[in-house]
Protein backbone atom coordinates (compact mmCIF):
# COMPACT_ATOMS: atom_id res chain seq x y z
CA UNK A 1 0.00 0.00 0.00
CA UNK A 2 1.51 3.22 -1.48
CA UNK A 3 0.90 6.28 0.09
CA UNK A 4 -1.77 7.58 -2.65
CA UNK A 5 -3.65 4.72 -1.46
CA UNK A 6 -3.59 6.01 2.31
CA UNK A 7 -4.54 9.27 0.98
CA UNK A 8 -7.48 8.68 -1.46
CA UNK A 9 -8.62 6.02 0.99
CA UNK A 10 -8.35 8.60 4.20
CA UNK A 11 -10.21 11.43 1.42
CA UNK A 12 -12.51 9.23 0.58
CA UNK A 13 -13.71 7.93 4.17
CA UNK A 14 -13.72 11.60 4.96
CA UNK A 15 -15.76 13.03 2.47
CA UNK A 16 -18.26 9.97 2.95
CA UNK A 17 -18.39 10.95 6.58
CA UNK A 18 -18.97 14.44 5.79
CA UNK A 19 -21.68 14.05 3.42
CA UNK A 20 -23.52 12.01 5.76
CA UNK A 21 -23.32 14.06 8.47
CA UNK A 22 -24.31 17.30 6.86
CA UNK A 23 -26.69 15.71 5.85
CA UNK A 24 -28.21 13.99 8.93
CA UNK A 25 -27.38 17.79 10.22
CA UNK A 26 -29.83 19.15 7.54
CA UNK A 27 -32.56 16.86 8.27
CA UNK A 28 -32.50 17.75 12.16
CA UNK A 29 -32.60 21.39 11.19
CA UNK A 30 -35.70 21.43 9.02
CA UNK A 31 -37.25 18.96 11.49
CA UNK A 32 -36.97 21.36 14.41
CA UNK A 33 -38.46 24.13 12.35
CA UNK A 34 -40.63 22.46 10.80
CA UNK A 35 -43.77 23.70 13.44
CA UNK A 36 -43.14 27.22 12.25
CA UNK A 37 -43.21 29.44 9.42
CA UNK A 38 -40.05 31.92 9.74
CA UNK A 39 -41.36 35.54 10.37
CA UNK A 40 -40.20 36.79 7.24
CA UNK A 41 -42.51 34.78 5.75
CA UNK A 42 -45.19 34.15 8.04
CA UNK A 43 -47.66 36.59 5.99
CA UNK A 44 -47.21 34.98 2.67
CA UNK A 45 -46.52 31.10 3.55
CA UNK A 46 -49.11 29.11 5.37
CA UNK A 47 -47.96 26.73 7.65
CA UNK A 48 -48.54 23.23 5.77
CA UNK A 49 -47.09 24.86 2.14
CA UNK A 50 -43.70 25.01 4.53
CA UNK A 51 -44.16 21.93 6.57
CA UNK A 52 -44.72 19.99 2.80
CA UNK A 53 -41.14 21.88 2.02
CA UNK A 54 -39.62 20.37 5.02
CA UNK A 55 -40.87 17.35 4.26
CA UNK A 56 -39.94 16.95 0.41
CA UNK A 57 -36.67 18.66 1.57
CA UNK A 58 -35.65 15.72 3.90
CA UNK A 59 -37.04 12.93 1.79
CA UNK A 60 -34.74 14.05 -0.78
CA UNK A 61 -32.01 14.25 1.95
CA UNK A 62 -32.22 11.27 2.72
CA UNK A 63 -32.49 10.08 -0.68
CA UNK A 64 -28.98 11.85 -1.27
CA UNK A 65 -27.29 10.38 2.51
CA UNK A 66 -27.99 6.63 0.62
CA UNK A 67 -26.72 7.60 -2.56
CA UNK A 68 -23.54 9.11 -1.16
CA UNK A 69 -22.59 5.99 0.40
CA UNK A 70 -23.08 3.76 -2.56
CA UNK A 71 -21.60 6.45 -4.62
CA UNK A 72 -18.36 6.00 -2.04
CA UNK A 73 -18.61 2.23 -2.36
CA UNK A 74 -19.13 2.08 -6.26
CA UNK A 75 -15.80 4.71 -6.24
CA UNK A 76 -13.71 2.08 -3.63
CA UNK A 77 -14.33 -0.79 -6.13
CA UNK A 78 -13.83 0.76 -9.39
CA UNK A 79 -10.70 2.13 -8.19
CA UNK A 80 -8.81 0.14 -5.28
CA UNK A 81 -11.90 -2.76 -5.18
CA UNK A 82 -9.78 -3.84 -8.70
CA UNK A 83 -12.74 -2.57 -10.51
CA UNK A 84 -11.23 -0.25 -13.51
CA UNK A 85 -8.42 -3.09 -13.90
CA UNK A 86 -11.16 -5.44 -14.62
CA UNK A 87 -12.70 -4.03 -17.19
CA UNK A 88 -9.23 -2.78 -19.06
CA UNK A 89 -8.49 -6.30 -18.44
CA UNK A 90 -11.84 -7.71 -20.12
CA UNK A 91 -11.29 -5.25 -23.19
CA UNK A 92 -7.83 -5.82 -23.71
CA UNK A 93 -9.07 -9.26 -24.85
CA UNK A 94 -10.81 -7.37 -27.93
CA UNK A 95 -8.54 -4.07 -28.48
CA UNK A 96 -4.81 -3.79 -27.85
CA UNK A 97 -4.20 -2.00 -24.61
CA UNK A 98 -3.15 1.82 -25.57
CA UNK A 99 -5.26 1.84 -28.65
CA UNK A 100 -8.22 4.32 -29.31
CA UNK A 101 -10.87 1.00 -29.32
CA UNK A 102 -9.50 -0.24 -26.10
CA UNK A 103 -9.56 3.22 -24.48
CA UNK A 104 -13.19 4.40 -25.65
CA UNK A 105 -14.61 0.65 -24.67
CA UNK A 106 -13.38 1.33 -21.27
CA UNK A 107 -14.28 4.91 -20.18
CA UNK A 108 -17.40 3.97 -22.02
CA UNK A 109 -18.33 0.96 -20.45
CA UNK A 110 -17.27 2.61 -17.04
CA UNK A 111 -20.22 5.66 -17.72
CA UNK A 112 -22.55 3.03 -18.64
CA UNK A 113 -21.51 1.11 -15.65
CA UNK A 114 -22.10 4.12 -12.99
CA UNK A 115 -25.09 5.24 -15.32
CA UNK A 116 -26.89 2.08 -14.25
CA UNK A 117 -26.26 2.15 -11.31
CA UNK A 118 -27.30 5.79 -10.29
CA UNK A 119 -30.57 4.89 -12.54
CA UNK A 120 -32.33 3.50 -9.70
CA UNK A 121 -31.51 7.13 -7.43
CA UNK A 122 -33.44 8.96 -10.18
CA UNK A 123 -36.29 6.54 -10.45
CA UNK A 124 -37.07 6.66 -6.97
CA UNK A 125 -36.83 10.79 -6.66
CA UNK A 126 -38.86 10.73 -10.22
CA UNK A 127 -41.40 8.73 -9.44
CA UNK A 128 -41.24 8.29 -5.66
CA UNK A 129 -40.46 11.48 -3.99
CA UNK A 130 -41.54 13.43 -6.74
CA UNK A 131 -44.94 11.74 -7.26
CA UNK A 132 -46.05 11.82 -3.42
CA UNK A 133 -45.78 15.36 -3.18
CA UNK A 134 -47.30 16.20 -6.13
CA UNK A 135 -44.35 17.68 -8.72
CA UNK A 136 -44.07 14.53 -11.12
CA UNK A 137 -45.50 14.42 -14.88
CA UNK A 138 -43.39 11.98 -16.19
CA UNK A 139 -44.60 9.07 -17.79
CA UNK A 140 -42.38 6.13 -18.05
CA UNK A 141 -42.74 5.96 -21.63
CA UNK A 142 -41.07 9.93 -21.82
CA UNK A 143 -38.74 8.78 -19.29
CA UNK A 144 -37.34 5.91 -21.39
CA UNK A 145 -37.60 8.23 -24.27
CA UNK A 146 -35.13 11.23 -22.42
CA UNK A 147 -32.95 8.02 -21.54
CA UNK A 148 -32.33 6.62 -24.68
CA UNK A 149 -32.01 10.48 -26.14
CA UNK A 150 -29.96 11.57 -23.56
CA UNK A 151 -27.61 8.29 -24.05
CA UNK A 152 -27.60 9.18 -27.95
CA UNK A 153 -26.92 12.52 -27.63
CA UNK A 154 -24.07 12.08 -24.77
CA UNK A 155 -22.53 9.40 -27.30
CA UNK A 156 -22.79 11.59 -30.43
CA UNK A 157 -20.54 14.24 -28.24
CA UNK A 158 -18.80 12.51 -26.05
CA UNK A 159 -17.21 9.61 -28.34
CA UNK A 160 -15.32 11.95 -30.99
CA UNK A 161 -14.50 14.32 -28.37
CA UNK A 162 -12.85 11.55 -26.51
CA UNK A 163 -11.48 10.14 -29.43
CA UNK A 164 -9.66 13.83 -29.86
CA UNK A 165 -8.61 13.67 -26.38
CA UNK A 166 -6.73 10.35 -26.55
CA UNK A 167 -5.23 11.24 -30.40
CA UNK A 168 -3.82 14.14 -28.40
CA UNK A 169 -2.65 12.57 -25.53
CA UNK A 170 -0.96 10.73 -27.83
CA UNK A 171 0.86 12.42 -30.26
CA UNK A 172 1.40 16.41 -28.72
CA UNK A 173 4.21 14.78 -26.38
CA UNK A 174 4.27 16.18 -22.92
CA UNK A 175 2.28 19.54 -24.03
CA UNK A 176 -0.78 17.12 -24.23
CA UNK A 177 -2.42 18.93 -21.86
CA UNK A 178 -2.18 21.97 -22.92
CA UNK A 179 -3.32 21.08 -26.33
CA UNK A 180 -6.55 18.90 -25.06
CA UNK A 181 -7.56 22.20 -22.93
CA UNK A 182 -7.64 24.34 -26.29
CA UNK A 183 -10.01 21.56 -27.43
CA UNK A 184 -11.88 21.45 -24.35
CA UNK A 185 -12.29 24.99 -24.03
CA UNK A 186 -13.32 24.83 -27.97
CA UNK A 187 -16.18 21.65 -27.12
CA UNK A 188 -17.76 23.70 -24.58
CA UNK A 189 -18.08 27.23 -25.99
CA UNK A 190 -19.33 25.22 -29.33
CA UNK A 191 -21.52 23.32 -27.42
CA UNK A 192 -22.91 26.55 -25.73
CA UNK A 193 -23.80 27.97 -29.48
CA UNK A 194 -25.68 25.02 -30.61
CA UNK A 195 -27.34 23.70 -27.15
CA UNK A 196 -30.01 26.22 -28.04
CA UNK A 197 -31.12 25.09 -31.58
CA UNK A 198 -30.12 22.27 -31.90
CA UNK A 199 -29.52 19.91 -28.81
CA UNK A 200 -32.41 21.19 -26.18
CA UNK A 201 -35.41 20.80 -29.15
CA UNK A 202 -34.72 17.08 -28.79
CA UNK A 203 -35.70 16.88 -25.44
CA UNK A 204 -38.63 19.91 -25.57
CA UNK A 205 -40.60 22.27 -27.59
CA UNK A 206 -40.15 26.02 -27.62
CA UNK A 207 -42.41 28.37 -28.79
CA UNK A 208 -42.75 32.25 -29.05
CA UNK A 209 -43.43 34.04 -26.08
CA UNK A 210 -47.16 35.00 -27.10
CA UNK A 211 -48.76 37.23 -24.42
CA UNK A 212 -48.28 40.71 -25.39
CA UNK A 213 -48.24 41.95 -22.05
CA UNK A 214 -45.35 40.12 -20.64
CA UNK A 215 -43.69 40.54 -24.19
CA UNK A 216 -43.82 43.84 -23.91
CA UNK A 217 -42.56 44.01 -20.50
CA UNK A 218 -39.31 41.73 -22.17
CA UNK A 219 -38.70 43.89 -24.99
CA UNK A 220 -38.92 47.35 -22.78
CA UNK A 221 -36.55 45.61 -20.04
CA UNK A 222 -34.04 43.99 -22.82
CA UNK A 223 -34.14 47.52 -24.46
CA UNK A 224 -33.56 49.49 -20.88
CA UNK A 225 -30.88 46.80 -20.36
CA UNK A 226 -28.74 46.92 -23.43
CA UNK A 227 -29.48 42.87 -24.19
CA UNK A 228 -29.40 40.92 -27.36
CA UNK A 229 -31.19 37.88 -27.84
CA UNK A 230 -32.34 35.51 -30.64
CA UNK A 231 -36.06 35.20 -28.85
CA UNK A 232 -37.85 34.74 -25.93
CA UNK A 233 -39.43 31.52 -25.86
CA UNK A 234 -41.89 29.59 -23.60
CA UNK A 235 -40.94 25.69 -22.85
CA UNK A 236 -42.96 22.36 -22.26
CA UNK A 237 -41.61 21.90 -18.41
CA UNK A 238 -45.20 21.32 -17.66
CA UNK A 239 -44.50 17.86 -19.29
CA UNK A 240 -42.12 16.46 -16.89
CA UNK A 241 -42.64 18.41 -13.53
CA UNK A 242 -45.21 20.75 -11.93
CA UNK A 243 -41.61 22.67 -10.91
CA UNK A 244 -41.39 26.41 -12.55
CA UNK A 245 -38.20 28.00 -14.41
CA UNK A 246 -36.56 30.41 -16.49
CA UNK A 247 -33.23 30.72 -17.85
CA UNK A 248 -30.68 31.68 -20.63
CA UNK A 249 -29.06 30.06 -22.38
CA UNK A 250 -26.77 29.88 -26.07
CA UNK A 251 -23.51 31.87 -26.00
CA UNK A 252 -22.74 35.24 -27.93
CA UNK A 253 -25.36 36.06 -30.67
CA UNK A 254 -27.06 32.45 -30.46
CA UNK A 255 -28.54 33.84 -27.03
CA UNK A 256 -32.41 32.77 -26.17
CA UNK A 257 -34.32 33.65 -22.60
CA UNK A 258 -36.77 30.59 -21.63
CA UNK A 259 -39.80 30.45 -19.51
CA UNK A 260 -40.92 27.07 -17.97
CA UNK A 261 -44.92 27.66 -19.08
CA UNK A 262 -45.47 26.08 -15.35
CA UNK A 263 -43.62 29.66 -14.57
CA UNK A 264 -45.76 31.68 -16.70
CA UNK A 265 -49.36 30.55 -15.16
CA UNK A 266 -48.29 31.41 -12.01
CA UNK A 267 -46.48 34.67 -11.67
CA UNK A 268 -48.22 38.10 -12.25
CA UNK A 269 -46.23 39.88 -15.55
CA UNK A 270 -44.49 42.18 -13.11
CA UNK A 271 -43.36 39.36 -11.54
CA UNK A 272 -42.04 37.90 -14.55
CA UNK A 273 -40.37 40.98 -15.65
CA UNK A 274 -38.26 40.77 -11.67
CA UNK A 275 -37.23 37.43 -13.08
CA UNK A 276 -36.28 38.17 -15.98
CA UNK A 277 -34.33 41.11 -14.28
CA UNK A 278 -32.64 39.03 -12.24
CA UNK A 279 -30.94 36.62 -15.09
CA UNK A 280 -30.31 39.81 -16.94
CA UNK A 281 -28.03 41.04 -14.36
CA UNK A 282 -26.34 37.63 -14.60
CA UNK A 283 -25.19 39.08 -17.83
CA UNK A 284 -24.79 42.15 -17.45
CA UNK A 285 -22.68 41.83 -14.45
CA UNK A 286 -20.33 39.96 -16.95
CA UNK A 287 -20.79 36.47 -14.13
CA UNK A 288 -21.28 34.33 -16.50
CA UNK A 289 -17.86 35.03 -18.43
CA UNK A 290 -16.42 35.11 -15.14
CA UNK A 291 -17.57 31.23 -14.59
CA UNK A 292 -16.83 30.60 -17.60
CA UNK A 293 -13.27 31.76 -16.80
CA UNK A 294 -13.03 30.19 -13.53
CA UNK A 295 -14.17 26.76 -15.14
CA UNK A 296 -11.37 27.18 -17.83
CA UNK A 297 -8.59 28.42 -15.38
CA UNK A 298 -9.66 25.34 -13.12
CA UNK A 299 -9.88 22.76 -16.07
CA UNK A 300 -6.25 24.13 -17.25
CA UNK A 301 -4.79 23.71 -13.32
CA UNK A 302 -6.27 19.84 -12.86
CA UNK A 303 -4.83 18.69 -16.69
CA UNK A 304 -1.67 20.37 -15.99
CA UNK A 305 -1.71 17.93 -12.56
CA UNK A 306 -2.90 15.11 -14.69
CA UNK A 307 -0.35 15.40 -17.34
CA UNK A 308 2.28 15.50 -14.34
CA UNK A 309 1.00 12.32 -12.64
CA UNK A 310 0.51 10.35 -15.76
CA UNK A 311 4.10 9.80 -15.86
CA UNK A 312 3.59 8.30 -12.54
CA UNK A 313 3.77 4.61 -12.23
CA UNK A 314 2.71 4.77 -8.12
CA UNK A 315 -0.33 7.16 -9.57
CA UNK A 316 -2.18 3.29 -11.40
CA UNK A 317 -0.63 1.25 -8.75
CA UNK A 318 -1.70 3.82 -5.93
CA UNK A 319 -5.20 3.24 -7.20
CA UNK A 320 -5.77 -0.08 -7.88
CA UNK A 321 -4.90 -0.47 -11.31
CA UNK A 322 -1.93 -2.22 -13.14
CA UNK A 323 -2.76 -1.70 -16.61
CA UNK A 324 -1.23 1.60 -18.06
CA UNK A 325 -2.46 3.46 -20.47
CA UNK A 326 -3.42 7.12 -21.64
CA UNK A 327 -7.58 6.48 -20.97
CA UNK A 328 -6.94 4.36 -17.90
CA UNK A 329 -5.19 7.07 -16.32
CA UNK A 330 -7.89 9.84 -17.92
CA UNK A 331 -10.79 7.63 -15.87
CA UNK A 332 -8.67 7.16 -12.73
CA UNK A 333 -7.86 10.79 -12.22
CA UNK A 334 -11.85 11.89 -12.95
CA UNK A 335 -13.28 9.24 -10.31
CA UNK A 336 -10.45 10.23 -7.63
CA UNK A 337 -11.03 13.84 -8.12
CA UNK A 338 -13.89 14.88 -6.60
CA UNK A 339 -13.52 13.18 -3.79
CA UNK A 340 -10.84 16.02 -3.30
CA UNK A 341 -12.17 18.84 -4.51
CA UNK A 342 -15.90 18.21 -2.54
CA UNK A 343 -13.76 20.01 0.70
CA UNK A 344 -13.61 22.96 -1.42
CA UNK A 345 -17.55 23.45 -2.20
CA UNK A 346 -17.82 26.27 0.20
CA UNK A 347 -15.61 28.33 -1.88
CA UNK A 348 -17.69 28.14 -4.77
CA UNK A 349 -21.18 28.22 -3.21
CA UNK A 350 -19.68 31.55 -1.83
CA UNK A 351 -18.54 32.76 -5.00
CA UNK A 352 -22.01 31.90 -6.70
CA UNK A 353 -24.11 33.20 -3.63
CA UNK A 354 -21.97 37.10 -4.13
CA UNK A 355 -23.53 36.75 -7.76
CA UNK A 356 -26.70 35.91 -6.78
CA UNK A 357 -27.32 38.79 -4.32
CA UNK A 358 -25.24 41.33 -6.70
CA UNK A 359 -28.03 39.99 -9.79
CA UNK A 360 -31.24 40.62 -7.34
CA UNK A 361 -29.46 44.25 -6.49
CA UNK A 362 -29.36 44.48 -10.80
CA UNK A 363 -33.09 43.47 -10.71
CA UNK A 364 -34.30 45.63 -8.15
CA UNK A 365 -32.36 48.53 -9.73
CA UNK A 366 -33.86 47.92 -13.16
CA UNK A 367 -37.29 46.20 -12.28
CA UNK A 368 -38.95 46.27 -9.16
CA UNK A 369 -37.75 44.50 -5.97
CA UNK A 370 -41.04 44.12 -4.59
CA UNK A 371 -42.26 42.30 -7.56
CA UNK A 372 -38.93 39.94 -7.25
CA UNK A 373 -40.15 39.04 -3.53
CA UNK A 374 -43.14 38.31 -4.28
CA UNK A 375 -41.81 36.11 -7.22
CA UNK A 376 -39.68 34.45 -5.10
CA UNK A 377 -41.65 34.16 -3.01
CA UNK A 378 -44.33 31.89 -4.99
CA UNK A 379 -41.34 30.11 -6.37
CA UNK A 380 -40.35 28.59 -2.82
CA UNK A 381 -43.85 27.62 -1.78
CA UNK A 382 -44.23 25.91 -5.55
CA UNK A 383 -41.17 24.31 -5.61
CA UNK A 384 -41.25 23.27 -2.51
CA UNK A 385 -37.97 24.95 -1.26
CA UNK A 386 -37.14 24.77 2.42
CA UNK A 387 -37.19 28.25 3.95
CA UNK A 388 -34.80 27.01 6.92
CA UNK A 389 -31.94 24.94 5.69
CA UNK A 390 -28.99 23.84 8.08
CA UNK A 391 -26.30 26.81 7.21
CA UNK A 392 -23.42 24.14 7.54
CA UNK A 393 -25.28 22.08 4.77
CA UNK A 394 -26.40 25.02 2.58
CA UNK A 395 -22.57 26.09 2.59
CA UNK A 396 -21.37 23.26 1.15
CA UNK A 397 -24.47 22.33 -0.92
CA UNK A 398 -26.27 25.92 -2.49
CA UNK A 399 -25.10 28.07 -5.01
CA UNK A 400 -27.98 30.54 -3.82
CA UNK A 401 -28.30 32.40 -0.73
CA UNK A 402 -30.92 31.01 1.94
CA UNK A 403 -34.38 32.40 1.12
CA UNK A 404 -35.06 34.44 4.17
CA UNK A 405 -31.26 36.11 3.82
CA UNK A 406 -32.09 37.04 0.17
CA UNK A 407 -35.65 38.51 0.71
CA UNK A 408 -34.30 40.07 3.71
CA UNK A 409 -31.56 41.93 1.56
CA UNK A 410 -34.05 42.97 -1.18
CA UNK A 411 -35.93 44.67 1.59
CA UNK A 412 -33.68 46.38 3.24
CA UNK A 413 -32.74 47.56 -0.42
CA UNK A 414 -36.26 48.83 -1.24
CA UNK A 415 -36.39 50.39 2.37
CA UNK A 416 -33.29 52.33 1.67
CA UNK A 417 -34.40 53.60 -1.67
Amino acid sequence: MNELTIIFLAALLASTVVRVLLAARHVRYIQAHRSRVPPAFAATIPLPAHQKAADYSIAKTRLGMIDSVVNAVVLFVLTLGGGLDWLARAWSQLFTVGGYAHGIAVIGSLVVVTGLINLPFTIVQTFVIEERFGFNRMTWSLFVSDLVKSALVGAALGVPLLLLVLWLMARMGDAWWIYTWLAWMGFNLLLLTLYPTLIAPIFNKFKPLEDSDIQGRVQRLLAKCGFRSRGVFVMDGSRRSSHGNAYFTGFGAAKRIVFFDTLLSRLAPGEIEAVLAHELGHFKLRHVAKRILWLFAASLAMLALMGWLIRQPWFFSGLGVRIQSTAIALALFFLALPVFTFFLSPIGSIYSRKHEYEADAYAAANASGSDLVSALVKLYQDNASTLTPDPVHSAFYDSHPPAALRIERLRQRAGAV
